[in-house]
């Protein structure tokens, strides 16, 4: 095993890193305590179930809540963790107990992991994330536990607000309750807390590290601030878009009061950012409103944090990148500094090839799924993009998927947090390749 480690280049460990996890979980699922005796749980469930927690995506063929029993659900709450914070930050977090120093390979795989410009630091930006989001987590569960105790009893009530905050931090969307998430639909409390844990994921731990550090540098990065520019952006443009598409138009009725309508918009606007969590039942929300929330998704949230997507700063470049195309100018700058053409070709690169990927998966569930009476293709690509950027929201697709279908799903969620370019430079061994050939230049015509 050792020897195969060995030959494996970092992104290749860290794509079967997270198929280790899955097969594990998978095993551990299938064992009869850890469902009720009178649900049947295929070996194809319990695999999705896996991959579903993993990939910290939400999106489930079995109700989580009546399905699976406590061990069950607490194995799950684990693989969330794992796929959260990425097996590798366990692993150093072992490495470290043990008294062992990070070899060189290592520190190449938790650069990967954590997408670090360089590994000099790796040790201590381990550790910072595994205090930080130990930190969020307990005090996220404390604040839910104001609500969840006093409404479901001490017991009860304190595995509710410690799933659900890790749940919400992880941007993984599973719901532990025995009713569907939208019974908070007018408890700004819940909603409030749930919202600044997904955001607490969504924005990555190296802009936390960044805004609490400011003290001492004085300034933000680049990262951080393009990361907080496109995501304050997102947000406002998706709270505006909600507001103007189902809040005016009464898709939120239920709510009571202008301020509870204004939360609820808020939360609207923001679980599509990878989170998951359903307060309006998706099959009620205007065509207005389904295209954002497709927006939404498959921009998703910041590299480095538990959320998927083509991410946050890859729209901020090519954004940046038609700006300057449109004022004539060769550069592409943001915030007095300047993207390389390196950065600038990734991130289009990334871009496109979600597009196509997207694009053939929703066409090969298009052959494997029947299509319901009243809905169009919008029905299979709501499910893809949902599963790429690992936002777990459904129009109702998933639970009643095929098998091939459910393997389909199941590929695009692994894909959609690993990352294409992870699977890229592993399965399909891409390897970037330097040529000093130059051919002449030649103009074609555009538009």
């Amino acid at each position: 095993m050792k020897k195969i480690a060995k030959k494996m280049t970092p992104p290749q460990i860290l794509t079967f890193g997270f198929l280790l996890i899955i097969l594990v979980g998978s095993l551990l699922l299938t064992f009869p305590w850890m469902h009720h005796t009178q649900i049947h749980v295929p070996m194809i469930d319990a695999i999705f179930t896996a991959v579903s927690a993993t990939t910290i995506t939400g999106l489930n063929t079995l109700p989580t809540a009546t399905t699976w029993t406590l061990p069950g659900q607490i194995i799950i709450l684990m693989m969330i963790e794992v796929g959260a914070l990425g097996f590798m930050t366990f692993a150093v977090m072992l490495i470290t107990l043990t008294g062992r120093q990070l070899d060189l390979k290592s520190r190449m795989i938790a650069q990967q992991a954590l997408n670090l410009q360089n590994f000099s630091d790796v040790h201590s930006i381990l550790e910072y994330v595994l205090r930080l989001s130990a930190i969020i987590q307990i005090l996220g569960a404390l604040l839910l536990s104001f609500d969840f105790i006093p409404r479901f009893g001490w017991g009860q009530g304190s595995y509710y607000a410690i799933a659900h905050s890790i749940s919400a931090f992880a941007n993984a969307g599973f719901v532990f309750f025995d009713a569907p998430f939208s019974q908070f639909s007018n408890n700004t409390y819940v909603l409030i807390v749930t919202m600044l844990l997904i955001l607490a994921g969504s924005l990555g731990f190296l802009v936390w590290r960044d805004i609490i550090s400011k003290h001492k540098k004085h300034h933000f990065s680049l990262h951080t601030r393009l990361t907080l520019t496109v995501s304050a952006w997102l947000i406002g443009l998706g709270f505006i878009g909600f507001l103007i598409s189902d809040t005016l138009t009464g898709t939120f009725s239920h709510s009571n009061g202008w301020f509870n309508q204004m939360i609820d918009t808020l939360f609207v606007a923001i679980t599509p950012r990878t989170a998951g969590f359903e307060i309006v039942p998706m099959n009620t929300i205007s065509n207005a409103g389904f295209m954002t929330f497709v927006f939404l998704m498959f921009i998703g949230g910041t590299p480095g944090s538990t959320s998927g997507g083509i991410k946050t700063t890859t729209a901020g470049i090519l954004i940046a990148q038609v700006w300057a195309s449109l004022r004539g100018q060769d550069s592409v700058r943001f915030g007095e500094r300047q993207f390389s053409k390196k950065t600038v070709n990734k991130a289009l690169m990334l871009a496109i090839v979600a597009i196509i990927f997207i694009f053939l998966a929703s066409f090969l569930l298009s052959i494997t799924e029947k299509l319901p009476t009243g809905r169009g293709t919008e029905y299979y690509v709501f499910e893809v993009v949902s599963a790429f950027s690992t936002a777990g929201l459904t129009l109702g697709l998933t639970p009643n998927l095929s098998g091939l279908g459910k393997v389909i799903i199941m590929l695009v969620m692994f894909i959609g947090r690993v990352g294409l370019y992870t699977v890229m430079f592993s399965v399909l061994n891409v390897h970037a390749q330097d040529t000093h050939i130059e051919y002449p230049e030649e103009e074609v015509l555009i538009g």
